[in-house]
């Protein structure tokens, strides 16, 4: 059985090292030009080098975003730009725009071709004729059924890819086609630089009563009327893995790596649970309960069961839930002292009560119960960027697991 591919963001350099170690089979990520995620810190040439070269030391590829709605302006050095990634050894590129697949077909033939959500594909016909110009995938619209993909599956072409989307946030506009952001805040969703107006709190004013605001829904804080619930497929995987796509994509390129690792990690899990036993595969909570330990929306299942309806939306705030936070990352670990370097990623004390996370593992929880900083010397707090500290933990640990603890008063 041809296994799905599991596809990660990778918002910088650090977060693709990190999809790639806890499961992923494949990563994308955007370099510093026609990308749609303008505000990541992506990729220089120097650093999507080194990234590809750890991918495909793992088994793992690697595909460029071109995702953009281009104008005229925007073509300037893309050839060039096509020219160096192919160096580099990235195995595919993205894109929504017939103009930026002429110029990538023209310019590097042999790349494999990826059409982006963004080009709202949403039927058979329409992949056949993108397979006809050479893709070699089509991401689908967000917008579809599993009844629909299914039939899509039946009558495409059979050597064409079908990619879509298992988990992450939702555009509240068709195939995140949006031009609230330019009208609003002079941001181009559709060239990398939306500032998520859907999230935002609306009022109505009437027009010949300036000032005086009515919540457009009966509540006194307003109402958040586009703010979507984000989409989690992870109790679904058969039905993703059956209707016939061939990669499940996590959204994400603007999320931390600690949100990366822990979503591929739970989605690893699930996936390769229905591969060992496809006909017994059953859900297990701690799935559901691994990624509600980042940073999260209230969750739905989207457009694939049934069109979304009023249950979907967020009301009452725009606000994440975040109940644990991520204080570490394991750099070294000295299984003979029983003692592990860790890099601080937020502050965390000496007593706290933390959870390891590592790739293939079970969580563990430990107290802390002694930090040694770089100058050998005993503290209580670990209150710098990066500092570096050891700690004695009695189970083997490995570089790029991570230390969260329950977020509690003294860590706001």
């Amino acid at each position: 059985m041809k296994r799905v591919e599991l596809l990660a963001p990778a918002g910088d350099l650090e977060r693709l090292k990190m999809a790639v170690m806890y499961g992923a089979d494949a990563v994308y990520l955007g370099g510093q030009i026609f990308g749609l995620r303008a505000a990541a810190k992506n990729f220089t040439p120097e650093t999507m080098k080194e990234g590809v070269d750890f991918a495909h030391k793992r088994g793992v590829k690697v595909f460029l975003t071109l995702n953009i709605i281009p104008h005229n302006d925007d073509f300037e050095g893309l050839e060039d730009y096509l020219k160096q990634v192919e160096k580099i050894g990235i195995d595919g590129v993205i894109v929504s725009d017939p103009g930026t697949f002429q110029i990538v077909r023209e310019t590097i033939p042999e790349i494999d071709i990826h059409i982006s959500t963004q080009a709202n594909t949403t039927n058979y016909r329409t992949i056949n004729f993108w397979q006809q110009q050479g893709a070699k995938r089509v991401v689908l619209a967000r917008e579809l059924s599993f009844k629909e993909i299914r039939e899509i599956k039946e009558k495409a072409r059979p050597d064409v890819e079908l990619e879509a989307f298992v988990h992450g946030a939702m555009c509240i506009s068709y195939s995140g086609r949006c031009l609230l952001s330019n009208y609003m805040a002079n941001r181009d969703a559709n060239r990398g630089e939306c500032a998520q107006p859907c999230r935002w709190n609306y009022y109505l004013v009437e027009e010949q009563r300036p000032g005086e605001y009515m919540p457009v829904y009966e509540d006194e804080k307003g109402t958040y009327f586009m703010n979507s619930k984000d989409l989690s497929m992870i109790g679904h995987i058969p039905e993703m893995i059956e209707s016939g796509i061939e990669s499940l994509k996590i959204e994400g390129r603007m999320k931390t790596i600690y949100y990366v690792a822990t979503i591929v990690r739970a989605y690893r899990m699930a996936i390769d649970a229905y591969y060992e036993d496809p006909e017994n595969w059953s859900f297990q909570p701690e799935w559901l309960e691994e990624i509600k330990k980042v940073s999260h929306r209230e969750f739905t299942t989207g457009f694939y069961f049934e069109k979304p309806d009023e249950k979907e939306h967020i009301y009452q705030d725009k606000t994440y839930h975040r109940d644990y936070t991520f204080v570490g990352l394991v750099k070294e670990y000295d299984p003979g002292k029983k003692i592990a370097l860790i890099e601080q990623r937020n502050r965390f004390f000496k007593g706290d009560t933390v959870e390891i996370v590592g790739p293939g593992k079970e969580v563990f929880t430990m107290d802390i119960k002694e930090m040694i900083n770089e100058e050998g010397e005993a503290i209580e707090v670990a209150p710098h960027p990066k500092q570096l500290v050891r700690i004695p933990v009695d189970h083997p640990v490995k570089p790029y697991d991570m230390l969260r603890k329950e977020r509690m008063n003294h860590d706001e």
